[in-house]
């Protein structure tokens, strides 16, 4: 609870407020604002200011303070390192639908693929009054899942295949989808089969590779690193990756992408470039975003359960909320391939 002082015109008690705070520390309400929302526009020596004057007063932050009081602030934290792709709309769909059915609310921070953000958020939620915590794709957990662990505070990773495979998480079968999407080229009589792949610090992408590596080695066509491109999930690399691929003395009659954001810039790199899907080149994407099935033309994709990755990562939280010494469980979700309409047999084979 607040501690009380007596400063009122009656003499009365009442609560410490982020005014009185403003006062002690010399500064404006507005500053203090900005400090107990951890913004970065505050120097050094005025957020120390403000921080002592809270101490010195026992300020609490009303939110917490009411957290404290009934011993759940029925928030969870989820941090997302980016928010313009329809991979993370769907998930994040799930976890929001899922959290609503169980009265929660969602607190969503943006880490803009910059590691050191996601620690100091993973702090600040852990610190401040969230019940419990969802991170996608995590790029910093080596910063803090210690800490997590040791401090037993609930939390769910989501498509994490990073070096604790002991975590609660939330998995898709990311090598299968791999060997899927290369054997049905394959199987179309494709031999000479480009791979975009996504930024290979995510354990999904190493996945997604070995997966099309066993396709190709199963049916006895040799791995050729010079097929192989590393983009990082977004489109313009898609772009760039696909038109080097495409600009090969002997290019690639089909391409498999990482995912279906990249798969986009693919399509566009190889209309650029003269090549008409799927008579010159076919290609296969990854997740199944809605997108997909309405670009022209509508894009093969292998589909990761978006949506029920979220509501399987939620459900996971609210069990371990519930009861912080649940087993660890690592729930691993199937993908299937959807056949569309951008992959077809090669022109060679049909001429």
């Amino acid at each position: 609870m607040n501690r009380k002082i007596t400063s009122d015109k009656n003499g009365l008690a009442r609560d410490v407020t982020i005014f009185d705070v403003a006062e002690k520390a010399g500064v404006s309400h507005s500053t203090v604002s900005r400090v107990l929302n951890n913004k970065n526009n505050v120097n050094v020596e005025t957020r120390e200011r403000v921080l002592q004057a809270m101490t010195q007063l026992g300020y609490v932050s009303n939110v917490s303070a009411r957290s404290l009081a009934r011993g759940s602030s029925h928030v969870v934290g989820l941090l997302v390192d980016h928010l313009n792709t329809g991979y993370m709309g769907e998930i994040i769909r799930g976890i929001d639908e899922e959290l609503e059915a169980h009265n929660y609310n969602l607190m969503l921070y943006t880490t803009h693929r910059q590691k050191y953000k996601e620690a100091a958020y993973v702090t600040k939620l852990t610190h401040d009054f969230a019940d419990g915590l969802i991170l996608i794709v995590p790029r910093n957990e080596k910063a803090y899942l210690e800490t997590l662990q040791q401090r037993k505070f609930p939390y769910v990773l989501i498509d994490y295949q990073g070096y604790n495979r002991y975590v609660p998480s939330i998995i898709t079968t990311n090598q299968k989808g791999g060997y899927d999407a290369c054997s049905y080229l394959i199987g179309l009589g494709h031999r000479r089969i480009g791979f975009i792949t996504g930024e290979m610090a995510y354990g999904c992408s190493p996945e997604r590779l070995a997966g099309y590596q066993a396709a190709l080695a199963e049916h006895g066509i040799p791995f050729d690193p010079e097929l192989v491109s590393e983009g990082n999930f977004l489109q313009p690399q898609g772009y760039h990756c696909a038109q080097h691929l495409l600009s090969l003395p002997k290019p690639p009659t089909a391409l498999f992408v990482s995912n279906d954001v990249m798969a986009f810039g693919a399509m566009e790199a190889a209309r650029d470039l003269g090549f008409r899907i799927p008579d010159d080149l076919s290609i296969i994407g990854f997740d199944d975003v809605p997108q997909a099935a309405h670009v022209h033309p509508p894009l093969t994709t292998v589909c990761q359960p978006l949506v029920e990755m979220g509501r399987s990562a939620a459900n996971l939280l609210l069990k371990y909320i519930a009861n912080p010494k649940s087993e660890v469980e690592r729930v691993e979700l199937s993908t299937r391939l959807v056949i569309r309409e951008s992959c077809h047999v090669p022109r060679a084979l049909t001429e």
